[in-house]
C-alpha cells in the first residue's frame, strides 16, 4: 500500500480524489489538504509515497514551489501536478524542478488511478503540450512564446517602455506586439487583454512574497 496525500482547495476535485484513493486496494489516503504551503510540515510528520498536487490552492498558496521544497528535501516522494489551468509555465516549470508527472483535471484522457500506478512503478508522465482553450478569436496556442512574454508583463501592469527593458526590446517593437495581439484577439484596450488572460488561464500571475 502506498501513502497518499492529497493538496487540493477546490471541494469537487478534492473529493473524487479522495473518493478514486478509497476505491483502491494500492492507495491509502493519510491527508487531504487544501493549503500548498502546509504540505511541507505534513511531509516531515508522516510516511508519505505520492502527492496529488494542484497548483493554485488556498490562499493563494502555490503547488509548484511546495513541490520544489519537497523534492529539495524528499526526492523520493512522488509527485503528480494536478491543474485546470492551461497557464504555459507550468509544465516547463514541473519538469524542471522534478516533479514526475503531470495531469490536466479535465482534458487527461488517461484516468488518474492509472497515472498514479504508472508514476509509482517509475515512469514520468507528461502531456505533450498545454492545452488549447478560447481567447477571443483565436486559441491560446495560436500565440507565440514572444507574445505570450509580452503578455505576461501587460498583465502585471507595466508600460511598454517597462517590457521593453525587461525583455531587451525597443518599446516600439513591444507597442507593435501588443497591438498586434489585441487586432487578433479582438479585444480594445490593455486592460481588457489582461482581463481575460487571467480569467481564461493561459497565464496566472506568481504570487508576490
Amino acid at each position: 500500500m502506498y501513502n497518499v496525500m492529497v493538496v487540493e482547495d477546490q471541494a469537487m476535485p478534492r473529493q473524487l480524489f479522495e473518493a478514486f484513493i478509497a476505491m483502491s486496494d494500492r492507495y491509502t489516503l493519510v491527508h487531504s489538504i487544501k493549503n500548498a504551503d502546509m504540505a511541507d510540515i505534513y511531509c516531515e510528520k508522516s510516511d508519505i509515497d505520492l502527492i496529488l498536487m494542484d497548483v493554485c490552492t488556498e490562499l493563494n498558496s502555490s503547488g509548484l514551489d511546495a513541490a520544489e521544497r519537497i523534492k529539495a528535501k524528499h526526492p523520493q516522494i512522488k509527485i503528480i501536478i494536478v491543474t485546470s489551468m492551461p497557464e504555459v509555465s507550468y509544465l516547463e516549470r514541473a519538469r524542471k524542478i522534478g516533479v514526475d508527472s503531470f495531469w490536466y483535471k479535465e482534458v487527461s484522457e488517461e484516468p488518474i488511478l492509472e497515472l498514479m500506478d504508472r508514476t509509482m512503478a517509475g515512469e514520468r508522465i507528461y502531456p505533450d503540450k498545454t492545452p488549447s482553450v478560447s481567447f477571443g478569436y483565436i486559441k491560446s496556442t495560436d500565440l507565440s512564446e514572444r507574445e505570450i512574454a509580452i503578455l505576461r508583463e501587460v498583465i502585471g501592469g507595466d508600460t511598454n517602455a517597462q517590457i521593453a527593458e525587461k525583455l531587451n526590446m525597443s518599446p516600439y517593437t513591444v507597442r507593435d506586439y501588443v497591438k498586434s495581439i489585441m487586432e487578433k484577439t479582438g479585444f480594445r484596450t490593455r486592460t481588457e487583454l489582461a482581463v481575460k488572460a487571467r480569467e481564461t488561464g493561459i497565464i496566472i500571475p506568481e504570487r508576490k512574497n
